[in-house]
C-alpha cells in the first residue's frame, strides 16, 4: 500500500494529518515558486540589461521611441550597437584592461575596493554628425537609498553633453526630481576641469547656482540632502578617471 494511500485513510481531524497535509502543501508552493524563478530570470536579466542601455543612450539622447517600440528589446539593442562604437575598462591609472567586460562591471562591487583596485568602465559613442561622446556610470547614494546615472562628455573630456540620472526611493516632488528632465538638462555644457586643467568637478548649490558658473547647477528645492549627495557622487566617480582624461587630453595635443 502507498504513502498516498495511507495518507487517504488517515483521520483528517488529527494533527498528524494537518502536520503532513501543511507540509506537502509548503513544499508544493516552494516547488512552483522555484520553478517560476528560474524560468523568469531569463527574462528578468534581459529587461534589467535593456534598461541599462537606455539610460546609456538617453545620456547622448538616442533613446527616443524605445518606449513605443514593438519589440523594445531589439529596439534598444539596435540602437546602442549603432551608437555605442566602443565599450572598455581603465584603471586608476588610465590604462586600458584587457579582457574585462564594462557593461559587466558592477560599480557599487568597484566602489567597495581600493581606489588602485578598481575597474573604470567607459562607453565611446559615436553620434550621427560623427562626435564622439565619452559615456562615464556614476552611482552614489541619495537620502533614503542609491543613485546613479551616467555623464557624457563631449571629446575634450571636460565639457559635459548629457547626464541623467535616478534613484531607487528618493522623496517624489523633493529628491526624486534628479530623474527629470529639467533637473539633468543644467548640465549639458558645464564642465568638470577649469581653465588650468585642474578638475572641479560640478557643484550642486543650494538656493541657486550663479548663471555664469561653467561647473555649478541649481539644487533641488527642499531636496537638500539628496543634491549633495549627487554632488558628492558626480565629482567621486568622475575624480577616478582623471588619469584617463589627462591620457587622452595629452596624446590628442601631440596630434
Amino acid at each position: 500500500m502507498g504513502i498516498l494511500d495511507n495518507f487517504k485513510k488517515m483521520d483528517r481531524n488529527s494533527s498528524l494529518y494537518t502536520f503532513l497535509y501543511a507540509s506537502g502543501m509548503v513544499i508544493l508552493v516552494a516547488a512552483l515558486l522555484a520553478t517560476a524563478a528560474t524560468s523568469l530570470k531569463p527574462a528578468q536579466q534581459k529587461n534589467k540589461e535593456t534598461e541599462k542601455r537606455i539610460d546609456i543612450l538617453k545620456s547622448v539622447g538616442k533613446s527616443d521611441g524605445a518606449d513605443k517600440a514593438p519589440n523594445r528589446h531589439q529596439f534598444v539593442d539596435d540602437a546602442f550597437n549603432k551608437y555605442v562604437a566602443e565599450m572598455f575598462v581603465v584603471n586608476s591609472k588610465g590604462d586600458k584592461i584587457e579582457g574585462v567586460d564594462a557593461f559587466d562591471i558592477d560599480l557599487k562591487a568597484e566602489q567597495a575596493k581600493p581606489v588602485e583596485q578598481r575597474y573604470y568602465p567607459i562607453y565611446k559613442a559615436k553620434l550621427d554628425n560623427q562626435s564622439i561622446k565619452y559615456i562615464i556610470p556614476v552611482r552614489g547614494r541619495g537620502l533614503w537609498g542609491p543613485i546613479w546615472g551616467y555623464i557624457a562628455l563631449n571629446d575634450d573630456l571636460s565639457t559635459i553633453f548629457g547626464a541623467t540620472f535616478d534613484h531607487k526611493g528618493e522623496t517624489p516632488g523633493l529628491g526624486a526630481e534628479i530623474n527629470t528632465v529639467e533637473f539633468q538638462q543644467q548640465f549639458t555644457g558645464k564642465s568638470i576641469f577649469d581653465n588650468s586643467n585642474r578638475f572641479v568637478s560640478i557643484s550642486v548649490v543650494k538656493g541657486g547656482a550663479d548663471k555664469g558658473n561653467p561647473h555649478a547647477v541649481d539644487a533641488i528645492s527642499g531636496g537638500t540632502i539628496t543634491s549633495v549627495g549627487l554632488e558628492t557622487m558626480v565629482r567621486d566617480c568622475l575624480s577616478g578617471y582623471q588619469a584617463f582624461f589627462n591620457k587622452q587630453k595629452n596624446a590628442g595635443n601631440e596630434q
